[in-house]
């Protein structure tokens, strides 16, 4: 690929897998229900070592591409059941290794978030994204406690400080896997109760091998959610996935890792120091997320060769030959890599929602083309 002139994109975003373990049981976890089970493996904690050798490794590679930002993710698991004052000192580890300035998240199921976590975040400027499915009833059909529990009580509770005044300015906003089983706008509306400054609609990691259940209804999920949204604006709380279609149709970038052919510039950094593609390939098989690097005896642009970071890298190059004949693949970008998983042909495919983004892509092309040629009259 060099000699064709490409060159490899630095990674930008960093998540750190902070902690291997997890209070809650959600039934579509891509770390705990799906193929690749290596947190059994792993250490429990990021160790004090693997932490000061990450953010050695970060430094370096932002020292040595120039970068003038970089965005790291505490991640898990469930981060916050590594403590307060361990993912504080995680953090001003961090922050004292980089050479450019850093914006840090905490992605949390929620239930562990209570008044003194906000205030360190707060005071750490740490932004906190919490994930939630929902009303009660449909949050609770997959995301609940070992013992059957649902955890909608305790994430509420937790919301209802994160959208006070006071905490506002680390409110990141809520991440929600869409459950065509449940009401989209009822849903939507659930969520934006909670005032989140963003929304980030994602579809249940699936493959070929592992099809989504129930079909592919999605689109007809997201479809409403999305006229309800571009509906209501500009005062509409952003939501990427939408933003991103949009932005593809009149010929930007996307933010979302879903849709476009934007390079993957994303590392992840499990608790025992090896550095991975995105995670959401665990849904794929064992191993999938694998390239060999490791902070504690590899640079990070070690990872950048691997073929699985180069194939999201090369845009239209990396696409299946039926993704490539299709009028929106520039939009769709063959869908989200782990979506794409076929066991003999591996990454090399339409998505398994192809149908879905399909027709997604198109509804949203049709209201934006129609709304360009109302302004040019």
């Amino acid at each position: 690929m060099r000699a064709e002139g490409w060159r490899p994109t630095p990674f930008r975003e960093f998540v750190l897998k902070v902690h291997q373990r997890c209070n809650l049981a959600c039934d579509y976890c891509y770390v705990y229900e799906h193929a690749d089970q290596s947190w059994r493996d792993r250490a429990t904690v990021m160790p004090g070592h693997v932490v000061e050798a990450a953010a050695r490794r970060i430094g370096e590679h932002a020292a040595r591409h120039g970068l003038d930002r970089v965005r790291l993710v505490l991640h898990g698991g469930e981060p916050l059941l590594a403590g307060r004052d361990r993912l504080r000192a995680m953090v001003r580890t961090v922050r004292a290794a980089l050479p450019c300035p850093a914006e840090f998240t905490l992605q949390t199921n929620g239930t562990l978030l209570d008044e003194a976590t906000l205030d360190w975040l707060r005071a750490d400027e740490v932004s906190v994204g919490v994930s939630l499915d929902g009303p009660p009833g449909a949050n609770d059909r997959h995301r609940r406690y070992a013992d059957g529990r649902g955890s909608s009580g305790a994430v509420h509770r937790a919301l209802s400080l994160l959208s006070r005044a006071e905490h506002r300015d680390v409110y990141a906003g809520l991440l929600c896997t869409v459950d065509p089983e449940s009401d989209p706008i009822g849903c939507y509306e659930a969520l934006l109760a909670f005032d989140p400054p963003a929304v980030d609609f994602l579809l249940p990691h699936a493959n070929w091998e592992r099809p989504p259940p129930g079909g592919t209804p999605y689109a007809h999920w997201l479809i409403p959610v999305f006229d309800v949204w571009y509906d209501s604006r500009p005062q509409a709380t952003r939501v990427r996935l939408f933003e991103s279609l949009i932005a593809l149709t009149i010929g930007g970038r996307s933010r979302s890792e879903q849709v476009g052919l934007s390079p993957a510039a994303l590392a992840v950094i499990e608790t025992d120091g090896a550095v991975e593609q995105v995670d959401a390939l665990k849904s794929a098989y064992e191993g999938a997320c694998s390239t060999g690097v490791n902070v504690l005896t590899d640079p990070l642009d070690a990872a950048l060769g691997h073929p699985g970071v180069v194939a999201r890298q090369i845009g239209v190059r990396g696409l299946a030959d039926t993704c490539r004949a299709c009028s929106v693949h520039r939009i769709c970008g063959g869908g989200h890599y782990a979506h794409r998983y076929r066991r003999g042909s591996g990454f090399r495919n339409p998505s398994v929602y192809c149908a879905d983004l399909l027709r997604l892509i198109r509804h949203v092309g049709g209201r934006v083309t129609a709304d360009l040629g109302r302004l040019g009259r």
